[in-house]
Protein backbone atom coordinates (compact mmCIF):
# COMPACT_ATOMS: atom_id res chain seq x y z
CA UNK A 1 0.00 0.00 0.00
CA UNK A 2 1.42 3.39 -0.96
CA UNK A 3 1.69 6.25 1.50
CA UNK A 4 -0.96 8.23 -0.37
CA UNK A 5 -3.43 5.33 -0.40
CA UNK A 6 -2.92 4.88 3.34
CA UNK A 7 -3.43 8.63 3.90
CA UNK A 8 -6.63 8.58 1.82
CA UNK A 9 -7.97 5.59 3.76
CA UNK A 10 -7.35 7.36 7.07
CA UNK A 11 -8.98 10.51 5.69
CA UNK A 12 -12.12 8.48 4.99
CA UNK A 13 -12.19 7.40 8.66
CA UNK A 14 -13.07 10.88 9.92
CA UNK A 15 -9.78 12.76 9.81
CA UNK A 16 -9.52 16.11 8.04
CA UNK A 17 -5.79 15.98 7.35
CA UNK A 18 -3.41 13.01 7.17
CA UNK A 19 0.30 12.84 6.38
CA UNK A 20 1.97 9.45 5.85
CA UNK A 21 5.57 8.41 5.29
CA UNK A 22 6.18 4.71 5.74
CA UNK A 23 5.11 3.77 9.26
CA UNK A 24 4.89 7.38 10.45
CA UNK A 25 1.38 8.88 10.42
CA UNK A 26 0.36 12.42 11.38
CA UNK A 27 -3.38 12.98 11.52
CA UNK A 28 -5.85 15.57 12.71
CA UNK A 29 -9.57 16.19 12.95
CA UNK A 30 -9.13 19.98 13.20
CA UNK A 31 -10.66 22.20 10.54
CA UNK A 32 -9.08 24.44 7.93
CA UNK A 33 -5.35 24.97 7.67
CA UNK A 34 -4.78 24.40 11.41
CA UNK A 35 -3.49 20.82 11.04
CA UNK A 36 -0.86 21.74 8.45
CA UNK A 37 0.24 24.77 10.45
CA UNK A 38 0.63 22.58 13.55
CA UNK A 39 2.53 19.87 11.68
CA UNK A 40 4.87 22.45 10.16
CA UNK A 41 5.67 23.86 13.60
CA UNK A 42 6.29 20.51 15.27
CA UNK A 43 7.33 17.85 12.75
CA UNK A 44 9.73 17.14 9.91
CA UNK A 45 7.24 16.53 7.09
CA UNK A 46 9.63 16.23 4.14
CA UNK A 47 8.79 13.34 1.86
CA UNK A 48 5.34 12.70 3.33
CA UNK A 49 2.16 12.12 1.32
CA UNK A 50 -0.74 14.41 2.23
CA UNK A 51 -4.48 13.76 2.08
CA UNK A 52 -6.76 16.61 3.14
CA UNK A 53 -10.50 17.24 3.02
CA UNK A 54 -10.06 20.64 1.36
CA UNK A 55 -6.99 21.72 -0.61
CA UNK A 56 -6.89 25.31 -1.77
CA UNK A 57 -3.88 27.46 -2.53
CA UNK A 58 -3.34 28.03 1.21
CA UNK A 59 -2.91 24.32 1.95
CA UNK A 60 -0.89 23.91 -1.27
CA UNK A 61 1.59 26.57 -0.14
CA UNK A 62 1.85 24.83 3.23
CA UNK A 63 2.41 21.50 1.46
CA UNK A 64 5.25 23.09 -0.52
CA UNK A 65 6.80 24.47 2.67
CA UNK A 66 6.36 21.06 4.30
CA UNK A 67 8.21 19.34 1.47
CA UNK A 68 5.49 16.78 0.81
CA UNK A 69 5.85 14.63 -2.30
CA UNK A 70 2.19 14.25 -3.23
CA UNK A 71 -1.20 15.71 -2.32
CA UNK A 72 -4.76 14.40 -2.49
CA UNK A 73 -7.78 16.60 -1.81
CA UNK A 74 -11.37 15.47 -1.39
CA UNK A 75 -12.04 18.96 -2.76
CA UNK A 76 -9.27 20.82 -4.57
CA UNK A 77 -9.32 24.24 -6.15
CA UNK A 78 -8.09 24.81 -9.67
CA UNK A 79 -5.54 27.27 -8.29
CA UNK A 80 -4.20 24.66 -5.86
CA UNK A 81 -3.87 22.06 -8.61
CA UNK A 82 -2.00 24.52 -10.80
CA UNK A 83 0.33 25.58 -7.96
CA UNK A 84 1.16 21.98 -7.03
CA UNK A 85 1.80 20.91 -10.62
CA UNK A 86 3.98 23.98 -11.29
CA UNK A 87 6.11 22.87 -8.34
CA UNK A 88 6.32 19.23 -9.47
CA UNK A 89 4.12 17.90 -6.68
CA UNK A 90 1.89 15.00 -7.73
CA UNK A 91 -1.71 16.08 -7.13
CA UNK A 92 -5.01 14.21 -7.25
CA UNK A 93 -8.54 15.05 -6.15
CA UNK A 94 -12.07 13.76 -5.89
CA UNK A 95 -13.76 17.07 -6.76
CA UNK A 96 -12.15 20.01 -8.58
CA UNK A 97 -13.67 23.43 -7.95
CA UNK A 98 -12.87 26.97 -9.14
CA UNK A 99 -12.55 28.31 -5.57
CA UNK A 100 -12.61 27.30 -1.92
CA UNK A 101 -15.57 28.92 -0.21
CA UNK A 102 -15.76 30.02 3.44
CA UNK A 103 -17.71 28.08 6.05
CA UNK A 104 -20.75 30.34 5.75
CA UNK A 105 -20.82 29.64 2.02
CA UNK A 106 -21.11 33.29 1.04
CA UNK A 107 -17.56 34.25 -0.01
CA UNK A 108 -14.08 32.98 -0.80
CA UNK A 109 -12.25 31.37 2.15
CA UNK A 110 -10.30 34.02 4.11
CA UNK A 111 -7.12 31.91 3.95
CA UNK A 112 -7.43 31.76 0.17
CA UNK A 113 -7.87 35.53 0.05
CA UNK A 114 -4.76 35.96 2.21
CA UNK A 115 -2.56 34.21 -0.37
CA UNK A 116 -4.35 35.10 -3.60
CA UNK A 117 -1.53 37.34 -4.89
CA UNK A 118 1.29 35.27 -3.40
CA UNK A 119 3.78 33.19 -5.38
CA UNK A 120 6.24 32.12 -2.66
CA UNK A 121 5.53 29.53 0.03
CA UNK A 122 7.63 31.31 2.67
CA UNK A 123 5.70 34.54 2.11
CA UNK A 124 2.42 32.58 2.08
CA UNK A 125 3.31 30.96 5.41
CA UNK A 126 3.79 34.38 7.03
CA UNK A 127 0.58 35.72 5.48
CA UNK A 128 -1.34 32.69 6.78
CA UNK A 129 0.14 33.01 10.28
CA UNK A 130 -0.92 36.68 10.33
CA UNK A 131 -4.41 35.86 9.07
CA UNK A 132 -4.88 33.20 11.76
CA UNK A 133 -3.77 35.70 14.45
CA UNK A 134 -6.19 38.30 13.05
CA UNK A 135 -9.10 35.85 13.08
CA UNK A 136 -8.26 34.70 16.61
CA UNK A 137 -8.08 38.32 17.82
CA UNK A 138 -11.41 39.14 16.17
CA UNK A 139 -13.04 36.07 17.74
CA UNK A 140 -11.77 37.05 21.19
CA UNK A 141 -12.99 40.63 20.73
CA UNK A 142 -16.43 39.34 19.71
CA UNK A 143 -16.64 37.15 22.83
CA UNK A 144 -15.85 40.13 25.08
CA UNK A 145 -18.74 42.20 23.74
Amino acid sequence: MTDLIKAKELLSQGYTCVLVKGDKVLSSKAMGIAPMMTFLESEDTRGFSLADKIVGRAVSFLALKAGVKEVYGEVMSEGALKLLKENNIQADYKTLTPNIINRKGDDICPMEKAVKDCNDFEEAYILLQNKLKEIKTNMQATKII
